[in-house]
C-alpha cells in the first residue's frame, strides 16, 4: 500500500462511521501519523493581505507603460540591480537582495471570499456556495492535525484577525481556507479578535477570572479530563468544545505560554520599530508566537475602522491615496521589521515569512471585469491573472525574482506559479510531502496540494 494510503476496504468502512458516533476526523485522529520529510523551517508567519494589492502599484511598477497602466507613483531603486518598486516600500526596496520576490502569481479566481481558499488550502474550492464547514482544510488546521506543536500549551495554529477600534465590519470572517473546513472544528485554529495596539490588548482564552486560581483550577481541570473519559468518540462539535476547553486549561495554568501573549514583555523600541498601529503589532505577535513554537501564524489584514476609504488592499476607489496613506506604509514596516528582527534573533532561516494578498488589481486605471465589483476614475478592480507576493526564510532563496508579467501587469510572461505551487513549496519546507494521499469528506483518496514544488526558489 504506497505512503499516505487508506485500502478500499477501509474506505467503504467510512459509510458506516457516523452510524458509530464518530465522523472522519475523528478517524484521521485515530490513523497513523501522516508522513513527513526532512524540514528546513520550524514555522510559517502569512501575512495575508487581504483585498489584493495593486501589483504594479507595489512590487511589480511599470514606469514605461502609458499613465493609464502605470498610475501615478514613482519607482525606487532596490537592493537588487535593475530591480525597481513602488516609492512607497523603501523598506522592503533596501531588503530585497534577502528575499524571493515572485511575480508571477496567477489563478482565475476574483471573488475575495473565495480566492484565498486558493492561497490557503494550496487545492481549488469544490463549489462557489459551499459553507466554510465544507472548505478544505487550511495549512494550518493540517499542521495541526498532524501534530506540529504538540506538547506546546499553545495552540499549534492561531490566526490573528484584530478588530478595528470602533468595530468595523470585517469581510475576511466570511474568508474560505482560513480554517479546519471538513476536517472538522477539533482543528480549528485559535482565533484572536483582539486589538494588540490597544492598552488594555488581552487574549480571553488565556486571561483567567479573579477566582480561578489555586485548588479550582485543579478542580475544572479535573473536570475537563472526567468529561474526556465520559465522551469516547465524541462527534464534531462536542469533540471540539473538549479540546478547545482543555487548551483554554493548559494556556491558563502555563505562565510561559501566556507570555507569549504579553507585548509589553517587548521594548518599547521594539514595538515601535514594527509600528504602533494594529498591523504592526499583529505581526509582532506573531513573532512572539512562533519564538513560543506556534508553527504557522496567520496575519489577516484588518479594516482599520477609517470610513469613506477602500477596506483592506481592496482599493477599488482612492487607490493612489490609500496606498500611499494608509497601506503600504504600515505593511513595509511592519513587514521589514520582522525580517530583521527574526534575522537577529538567528530565527529567519527555520522561520518562512509569506507577504501575500489572493488576487491583484487590474492593469488599467478606472477598468472594471466581469465578476468584480467596478472601479472608480482612481481605482483598480479585481485582478487574478497576475499579482505580486514575497518569500522570504525557511531554505526559500535569497535575492532572486521569479517570473514576470507582460508590459502592462495583466498576464505572466515567464514562469506563472499557481497558489497552489506556492503552499506545495511551503508544506515541503514545514517537512511535509505536498503529494501526500488523504481521504477527503467524499471518501476520495486525493493528494493534500494539487500543485508542484518550485524547486528552482528553494535551496
Amino acid at each position: 500500500m504506497g505512503r499516505g494510503r487508506i485500502s478500499r476496504r477501509r474506505a467503504i468502512q467510512m459509510g458506516a462511521l457516523p452510524l458509530l458516533g464518530m465522523d472522519l476526523p475523528t478517524l484521521l485522529a485515530a490513523g497513523s501519523a501522516s508522513p513527513s520529510i526532512p524540514k528546513k523551517a520550524k514555522a510559517c508567519i502569512f501575512i495575508f493581505l487581504w483585498g489584493g494589492p495593486a501589483q504594479q502599484d507595489t512590487l511589480d511598477p511599470k514606469p514605461d507603460a502609458p499613465v493609464e497602466y502605470r498610475g501615478e507613483f514613482s519607482t525606487i531603486h532596490t537592493a537588487l540591480p535593475g530591480v525597481r518598486v513602488c516609492e512607497h516600500l523603501p523598506g522592503i526596496a533596501k531588503r530585497l537582495d534577502r528575499v524571493c520576490l515572485i511575480r508571477s502569481m496567477t489563478h482565475t479566481d476574483v471573488n475575495h471570499t473565495t480566492a484565498p481558499h486558493l492561497l490557503l488550502t494550496g487545492q481549488p474550492m469544490l463549489n462557489q456556495g459551499q459553507p466554510l464547514r465544507e472548505d478544505f482544510p487550511g495549512m494550518s488546521s493540517v499542521l495541526a492535525k498532524m501534530g506540529r506543536g504538540a506538547g506546546n500549551a499553545l495552540p499549534p495554529a492561531i490566526n490573528l484577525m484584530p478588530h478595528s477600534p470602533d468595530k468595523a465590519p470585517r469581510f475576511v470572517e466570511e474568508t474560505h481556507g482560513q480554517g479546519a473546513g471538513w476536517l472538522g472544528p477539533v482543528w480549528q485554529p485559535m482565533r484572536i479578535d483582539a486589538n494588540p495596539n490597544s492598552g488594555s490588548y488581552s487574549v480571553g482564552e488565556i486571561t483567567p477570572s479573579a477566582d480561578l486560581v489555586g485548588s479550582r483550577m485543579s478542580d475544572r481541570s479535573g473536570l475537563v479530563k472526567a468529561l474526556g473519559g465520559l465522551v469516547q468518540h465524541p462527534p464534531g462539535d462536542m469533540a471540539a468544545q473538549i479540546r478547545h476547553r482543555e487548551r483554554a486549561m493548559s494556556l491558563l495554568s502555563n505562565p510561559k505560554a501566556a507570555a507569549a501573549f504579553d507585548l509589553s514583555q517587548e521594548a518599547p523600541r521594539v514595538r515601535e520599530r514594527y509600528g504602533l498601529n494594529i498591523h504592526g503589532q499583529s505581526v509582532l505577535q506573531a513573532r512572539r508566537l512562533v519564538e513560543a513554537g506556534v508553527p504557522l501564524v496567520t496575519v489577516y489584514w484588518q479594516n482599520d475602522g477609517i470610513t469613506n476609504v477602500s477596506v483592506y488592499w481592496d482599493t477599488h476607489s482612492r487607490n493612489f491615496i490609500d496606498l500611499k496613506t494608509r497601506l503600504c506604509p504600515p505593511g513595509d514596516q511592519a513587514l521589514c521589521a520582522l525580517l530583521d528582527d527574526l534575522e537577529e534573533r538567528g530565527m529567519l532561516d527555520e522561520t518562512l515569512v509569506v507577504w501575500s494578498g489572493e488576487m491583484g488589481r487590474t492593469p488599467k486605471v478606472g477598468q472594471s471585469v466581469p465578476g468584480g465589483a467596478g472601479a472608480g476614475r482612481d481605482g483598480r478592480d479585481h485582478w487574478a491573472k497576475v499579482f505580486s507576493c514575497i518569500v522570504a526564510g525557511g531554505g526559500f532563496r535569497k535575492g532572486i525574482v521569479h517570473g514576470s508579467s507582460d508590459r502592462y501587469a495583466a498576464e505572466p510572461s515567464t514562469s506563472p506559479v499557481r497558489p497552489a505551487d506556492l503552499v506545495a513549496t511551503l508544506y515541503q519546507q514545514l517537512g511535509v510531502d505536498p503529494h501526500t494521499l488523504i481521504i477527503d469528506k467524499l471518501g476520495r483518496e486525493i493528494p493534500l496540494v494539487s500543485g508542484e514544488v518550485l524547486k528552482g526558489l528553494v535551496g
